[in-house]
């Protein structure tokens, strides 16, 4: 596996060794002891979760708050996406910077978002299949987000933004400053 370093803090751009022949292909996609000696990182996942969306769907920015705060490592089964995710942890050299990198069933590319980070992504083909390993399990009560627009993160989410498709909840969701204050 080749680990590849962001301008976020402990994010990581994961690049499986993928074995080719005339049947195919296979990768180990996780390998808990690899992992923790590539990176350095020591992390257990516990939840796995996956969402298949439309090109032009949005999700984000989320992120989950206090003892609910979830690491996560993701991928896309099928189809693009742009990938983004925003460094919340104040205390961070990379506080309120952002990391973009496009995933897809061609690249095998993963993101390891750390826990302190909220997280996004816009679909690029027709649709796509993603899948998330979280270290903590989802709690609505601590779940919070970020506006994907807010002009103060400057995201380039390469896609005409007026043609998006949002959730109800994600075009109400607060600018940076404000969010963090609810952090």
């Amino acid at each position: 596996m080749n680990i590849i370093s962001t301008n976020i803090e402990d994010c990581l751009v994961i690049e499986p060794k993928v074995f080719f022949d005339e049947r195919g292909y296979f990768f180990e996609s996780f390998n808990e002891t690899v992992f923790q000696k590539e990176t350095g990182l020591s992390v257990r996942f516990i939840q796995d979760n996956q969402s298949k969306s439309s090109r032009g769907v949005l999700r984000g920015l989320h992120y989950q708050r206090a003892e609910y705060q979830q690491a996560k490592l993701v991928r896309v089964l099928q189809g693009e996406v742009l990938d983004v995710v925003v460094d919340l942890r104040k205390d961070s050299s990379t506080y309120g910077q952002h990391f973009t990198e496009v995933l897809s069933d061609s690249n095998f590319k993963q993101v390891y978002i750390p826990r302190g980070c909220a997280h996004g992504f816009i679909v690029r083909s027709e649709y796509a299949i993603f899948s998330y390993k979280c270290d903590n399990i989802y709690n609505k009560e601590s779940e919070g987000g970020i506006k994907y627009d807010d002009p103060s993160l400057g995201i380039d989410w390469e896609f005409n933004l007026e043609e998006v498709i949002v959730s109800e909840k994600d075009k109400v969701l607060p600018l940076f400053e404000k969010a963090l204050s609810l952090w």
